[in-house]
């Protein structure tokens, strides 16, 4: 049968740390609450990110990230962050949701067909620990199909940069195949969104688009293993169109 709608389209986006009004070591755009930077710069920095991507600043919905492998369905913008929660799934059109990240990985998904999207904060922890199937499978309860489904993986620390101990790396790898590396200097290194990527083809996801810069080696974003205390950059997701 004939679709009588045409799919809702969708917008991705990653911000980097240029164009904002925050001070060192937050300099300039940084994007979150949590870091120590001052809360009118990072108001204001929301506030242009909003008017440049066209959508009023109470419509983003962001996340108290807590490297947990929770997953929330979202209907309506919320009055602060969405508590204790590392990845949000919405059908809700104008809804922008928002991972912050400063070497963890983004990942933004869409099933334009079905009107579906996440956004996905997949650290260490909550990479290791399945936050990515199970924002994938709150996706297919919203009415997703994962061969439907675009993910598109962000800047985050690439695995020639980003160094763990032995142990670390061996159990991550064991609960996320296909991240274990070597660094440039030949020492035991994560490169998750290779994993990820892995994880994602497995789980029926077909189209994934990896963005490789390097965080940790890019100084044109925020980096917590470069800097420590820094600031951090965003990725966005939303479905254009009217409220239903």
């Amino acid at each position: 049968m004939p679709l009588t709608d045409s799919p809702r389209p969708v917008r991705k986006v990653f911000t980097s740390r240029a164009g904002g009004v925050s001070s060192a070591p937050y300099s300039s755009f940084n994007l979150a609450l949590h870091v120590g930077d001052d809360p009118q710069d990072v108001g204001a920095n929301r506030r242009r990110l909003a008017r440049v991507v066209g959508v009023p600043a109470e419509r983003f919905v962001w996340m108290e990230q807590l490297h947990t492998n929770t997953v929330t369905v979202v209907t309506e913008p919320a009055e602060g962050p969405v508590e204790a929660t590392d990845a949000l799934v919405t059908t809700t059109p104008n809804l922008v949701l928002a991972v912050l990240v400063a070497d963890c990985v983004p990942v933004l998904l869409s099933d334009a067909r079905a009107g579906v999207v996440a956004a996905v904060h997949a650290g260490r922890l909550g990479a290791r620990n399945g936050i990515l199937p199970r924002a994938v499978e709150a996706m297919v309860r919203c009415g997703a199909h994962p061969e439907d489904v675009h993910a598109l993986v962000g800047p985050a620390a690439a695995g020639e940069s980003y160094e763990v101990p032995e142990a670390m790396a061996r159990d991550v790898e064991a609960r996320l195949p296909g991240a274990l590396t070597r660094t440039q200097a030949g020492t035991p290194g994560l490169d998750l969104r290779a994993g990820l990527e892995r994880q994602l083809r497995g789980l029926g996801v077909r189209a994934v688009d990896v963005d490789p810069r390097d965080t940790i080696a890019d100084e044109q974003f925020f980096s917590y293993r470069r800097e420590g205390t820094t600031g951090r950059q965003a990725g966005l997701v939303w479905l254009e169109g009217k409220e239903a």
